[in-house]
């Protein structure tokens, strides 16, 4: 069986199965991940990601990305503050929302903001939205994005989360081959607790963590 892409349990078993791929979920975690074979190349993942229509002025995209702006704007501490919008895609209306607040806000994205130099600082938030869900190695890219928040920092994420077997099955989520890593509330109660966290869920689909101050 295929170990945990986040955790590297063991423990791990058939979960769905579909025309596509395979799914497996952990055991220890809870994350539910594609079988890693069916892992689009870099070139066809960055082809999906080039239709993508989300730009920075666009007000219905902003409305959307406010869900986890609004909130986490008020968590924070009076700025201005360090922030970095990690996956920000071709258009960064949340780094420009961030900006307006007055906080300076770095990007970074592997295919539309790949300069890396940013992500040897650590900020006072850090934010990715509807990207988590892409991480092909979840347990690298975790590990990343908390090494990127100071002590006390948050770390702000969107993403929708997976409930159970029978929802999965019907889930559109699912349908996107660039989406391979399905975390639920379970899983974030699993990494805060193992990583030092607090963890709060606003709705359906967004995470604030707070790292620890120490």
């Amino acid at each position: 069986m295929t170990a945990c892409t986040l955790c590297d349990s063991a423990a791990t078993q058939a979960y769905h199965q579909d025309k596509q791929r395979a799914y497996f979920q952990c055991r220890a975690c809870s994350l539910v991940f594609a079988d890693p074979v069916s892992h689009l190349t870099p070139e066809q993942e960055k082809a999906v990601y080039d239709q993508h229509e989300n730009h920075v002025e666009d007000e219905g995209y902003r409305r959307f990305l406010s869900r986890l702006a609004a909130p986490l704007s008020v968590r924070l501490p009076p700025g201005p503050l360090a922030g970095l919008d990690f996956g920000c895609g071709p258009g960064p209306a949340l780094a420009s929302m961030f900006r307006e607040q007055g906080h300076q806000v770095a990007v970074y994205d592997p295919y539309f903001a790949p300069d890396t130099g940013v992500l040897a600082s650590q900020y006072d938030f850090v934010t990715c939205t509807e990207a988590i869900e892409h991480f092909y190695t979840p347990a690298r890219e975790w590990q990343l994005l908390l090494s990127l928040v100071k002590p006390g920092g948050w770390l702000g994420l969107m993403t929708k989360l997976a409930t159970d077997a029978e929802a999965f099955s019907r889930w559109h989520y699912k349908n996107d081959p660039t989406h391979v890593s399905f975390f639920s509330r379970e899983t974030f109660r699993y990494l805060a607790q193992r990583d030092g966290l607090t963890v709060e869920f606003i709705g359906n689909d967004v995470i604030m963590l707070r790292k620890n101050q120490s």
